[in-house]
Order: C-alpha cells, then sequence, then structure tokens
C-alpha cells in the first residue's frame, strides 16, 4: 500500500463505494478499506435487492408516481414522528438523482416489480440483486484507479484537535499506518457483536441471528465515540425483522426473512398472540417485527397459516411445518395444544365472515372485539392443513452511531464538526430515524450521503495541505 492519499475509505459496500467513485470522479488518489476477504465483500449491501427513489411518472422500472412529501409522510410514520426533518427531507430531494447516477456507474434494474410486496411504485430493484450491484461498483473502482484492500481492518483513526491525520490499517500479519487529507467512515453498525448488543438486551442478544456480515462488530464507531464523537440514535434499537429461526447464525441474508406474517396469525410459545399482524402494507412494518420477537419469551414466536394463506407470500427458504390440525401442530411446534387452540378460535371467531380480495392494498378487513386486533387481511385460519414457520429476531443494522452535519461532517459531543472527517451509512443512520424502517431507505440513506460525504472529502483534500511529510 501507498502511505498517502487524498481521501481514505473505511467499509466496502454501497455507501462506502458511492463515497469513494464520488471523491475519485473529483480527481482525487482513493482508497478503499474492506475488512471482509474479496468473496465477501460489500457488507449487508450484498444482501439488498432495492433503493427507494421518489420520482414523477412511472417507467420501465418503477410504477405511478412517489412524490417527496408522500415519502417524508412515509418516514415519519415509520419513525414515530422522530425523525430529523432537515436531513430527511435532503435524502429524499436527492433520492430522485440516485437511479440516474447508479446507472452511470455500471447498475442495471430489472422490470417493475408487481404484487404483496406492494414495492413497485416506491422502489427501484436491482437487476441480478445486491451482489450484481456491488459488482458493478467495484468494477467501476477498477477503472477509475481507486485502491482497494480487502482483510485491512481499521483498528485506529488519528485524530488531532478537529482533523484526521489518517487511520492505523491491519492486513493480515502487517500493520500501518495510511496518511490522508480527508477520510470517509462507512463501516456499519455494530450489529454482528453479539456482547455489545448484551449490554443492552442482556442474555436474549444470544438468541438473535445477524442477516448481514460478521464483520460489523462496530470496532469502528467504538473508536470514534472514543475520540469524541457525538452519539445519536437508540443504542437498544436496530432495524431487525423476523427471520426463520432455523436460519444461519450469520450472513443468512434476505433469503431468511419470512414475508407470511399478514396472511395469518403469530403466536409466542405459550401459544398467544402478542400484535397486530395487519397493522400496515408490509414493506412499513416488517422492520418491526424484529424487537417484537425479541421481546417474547426465548425470543421465538410462530407464523401460522392455513391452507387459504399458504401461497400469498414469497416462496420461504425452509419448507413449513405442517399439520392436519391446530393441536397437532402445537405438538410439532412444543406449544401448549389448548392454548393455542383456544387462541385460533377467538381469533376466528372475530374474523367470522371475512374475505380478503387485495393483499396488495390495505383492505380494512379487520377483527372485532379481540386484543391485540388485527387491523386488514383478517381472514379465518379454519381451512387444513395448517403450517407454522419458527420466528427469531434477524437484525440487519443497528441505529446508534455518529452525529453528523449537513454536509456529512461527524460532529464532537458538543456539535462542532471535525473538518475532514465524514461519515455515510449504516454508522450515521439514527441521525434520520431512531427507530422504524421503510423498506429500501437504507440504500437511499447510503447512496445519498456516500455521495455527499465522497463531494466533500474531496473538496476538503483539494483545499488542504498533508498534514505531514510522508
Amino acid at each position: 500500500m501507498d502511505t498517502a492519499y487524498d481521501v481514505i475509505v473505511v467499509g466496502g459496500g454501497h455507501a462506502a463505494l458511492s463515497a469513494a467513485i464520488t471523491a475519485r470522479q473529483a480527481g482525487q488518489h482513493v482508497i478503499v478499506l474492506e475488512r471482509a476477504p474479496r468473496h465477501l465483500r460489500g457488507g449487508n449491501s450484498r444482501h439488498t435487492r432495492n433503493v427507494r427513489c421518489a420520482h414523477g411518472p412511472g417507467d420501465a422500472y418503477m410504477t405511478g408516481e412517489y412524490r417527496p412529501d408522500e415519502y417524508l409522510e412515509d418516514l415519519r410514520q415509520v419513525g414515530g414522528g422522530r425523525v430529523n426533518g432537515e436531513l430527511a427531507r435532503f435524502v429524499v430531494r436527492e433520492s430522485e438523482t440516485l437511479p440516474a447516477w447508479m446507472t452511470e456507474q455500471g447498475v442495471a434494474w430489472q422490470p417493475a416489480l408487481r404484487g404483496t410486496l406492494s414495492l413497485g411504485r416506491t422502489n427501484r430493484f436491482f437487476l441480478g440483486g445486491g451482489k450484481a450491484l456491488i459488482n458493478a461498483y467495484y468494477e467501476t473502482c477498477r477503472r477509475l484507479g481507486v485502491d482497494v484492500r480487502y482483510e485491512a481492518s481499521v483498528e485506529q483513526i488519528l485524530v488531532s484537535g478537529d482533523r484526521t491525520d489518517g487511520v492505523v490499517v491491519q492486513c493480515g500479519e502487517s500493520r500501518a499506518v495510511l496518511r490522508a487529507r480527508a477520510v470517509v467512515i462507512a463501516s456499519g453498525g455494530f450489529e454482528a457483536n453479539l456482547e455489545w448488543l448484551g449490554r443492552y438486551w442482556g442474555d436474549a442478544a444470544t438468541n438473535f441471528a445477524v442477516r448481514g456480515t460478521p464483520y460489523n462488530d462496530g470496532r469502528v464507531l467504538a473508536a470514534l465515540l472514543e475520540l469524541g464523537a457525538m452519539r445519536v440514535g437508540d443504542p437498544k434499537g436496530f432495524h431487525a425483522i423476523a427471520v426463520d429461526a432455523r436460519a444461519p447464525k450469520y450472513d443468512g441474508g434476505i433469503a431468511t426473512r419470512l414475508d407470511s406474517i399478514p396472511f395469518g396469525i403469530v403466536v409466542n410459545r405459550s401459544g398467544e398472540r402478542f400484535a397486530d399482524e395487519g397493522e400496515d402494507l408490509w414493506p412499513k412494518r416488517y422492520a418491526t417485527w424484529g424487537a417484537r420477537v425479541a421481546a417474547q419469551p426465548g425470543q421465538v414466536a410462530f407464523s401460522i397459516v392455513d391452507a387459504n394463506g399458504i401461497g400469498g407470500f414469497l416462496p420461504p427458504l425452509f419448507p413449513p411445518v405442517q399439520a392436519g390440525t391446530i393441536e397437532a401442530l402445537a405438538e410439532l411446534l412444543h406449544v401448549p395444544a389448548a392454548a393455542l387452540a383456544a387462541t385460533v378460535e377467538a381469533y376466528n371467531g372475530a374474523s367470522a365472515g371475512n374475505t380478503v380480495v387485495r393483499r396488495e392494498v390495505l383492505d380494512g378487513v379487520a377483527t372485532r372485539d379481540l386484543q391485540p386486533p388485527k387491523s386488514n387481511w383478517a381472514r379465518p385460519v379454519d381451512r387444513p392443513p395448517f403450517y407454522a414457520f419458527p420466528l427469531r429476531p434477524g437484525i440487519t443494522f443497528t441505529y446508534m452511531g455518529v452525529g453528523v452535519d449537513e454536509r456529512a461532517r461527524i460532529v464532537d459531543r458538543r456539535g462542532r464538526p471535525f473538518a475532514n472527517l465524514f461519515a455515510a451509512g449504516e454508522i450515521m443512520s439514527g441521525n434520520i430515524l431512531e427507530s422504524g424502517y421503510l423498506g429500501g431507505f437504507g440504500m437511499t440513506l447510503g447512496g445519498v450521503f456516500g455521495r455527499l460525504a465522497g463531494s466533500e472529502a474531496a473538496a476538503q483534500a483539494g483545499r488542504q495541505p498533508y498534514a505531514r511529510a510522508f
């Protein structure tokens, strides 16, 4: 490795590569430090498949219109109103330009998606998924002359006053000091650090699955906080969904997600319902189910559907548990049979006579006099055979991160920005959302702030001499 760069980018996913490409296109000498080996490069981005964008009339890749004001309202709803309005408006506005920029970097798109996920109007899907997106970005980096180092772990960020001089990086048995005029941190959260999560969740954290890369253990985040960066976001908060309990501990990706929840009921291991399965359209509420399952005994739950519901969602990775009666299903799940039968009976009574015609819209078909209610798609679970999918929390990313300003500069505990230290992606997501999630928004955030951080870092590098001689 060279020892001096204009811009160092820490991380190897969508946000990091967006920053690196932007800085390089501005004429700067750039290196990307990716902690993972080459075949696992890309962080959580390689498990993604779409980006949420405001846009005008539809085209081949998105249907209808998705106005910026509607986008902002969706963010407010899923975030419980706790949304940084200024930064959110910036992200939404810039999201309109993101697809064209991504296309220029080699990203290809697939035709608009239709069906019960209700994303065709709001989200644009990558042809080949996140892995193809990441490969396209790395090819662009190669063509532009961006240096990339794999299995490069940043162990220290060198800071003096309000400026960074570079980083200390470990590559195998070798340790090097890399100097730079500006540094962009896009290394994700700490979701793969179950010990750190255990500080807030206790022993329950040992039962969590980590959907993405095992390399997001928060060591760079911890280093920034130690240097005095402002902490933002709920330390206990995370984007977590309900995944199949049979999924691998790490790196299961999107294939382990279950979309069956709105089409039946969900019970805990005591056989009791505990939340509204039909609260809202799935892209707005699927990320609430990770925390809901995490709050149940043993961090386990079961999604139960009948013969009417089994074909209404994306095919799962693992086959369901199947039985001819609810009591027989309970025995296979090791759930009290009498309790589960009573739960199903109460639910069926509260939804008797209901039929579901359109599952891709809020139909208002709700239960009657039942707690918790089911607000939409409340059809009885009464046609055998019956099916069950075991659930556990699958964490995507954590909300706690570092504070940034409108130029993507990391700020200290007093709100003062570091002159040449920037952040993008998951590590700064808590600046905009403290809770909840909107499908595809993480990729929007990474792309918008990645480009911003790369542009600002390039400008800073162009204005500043190296901090010292090399």
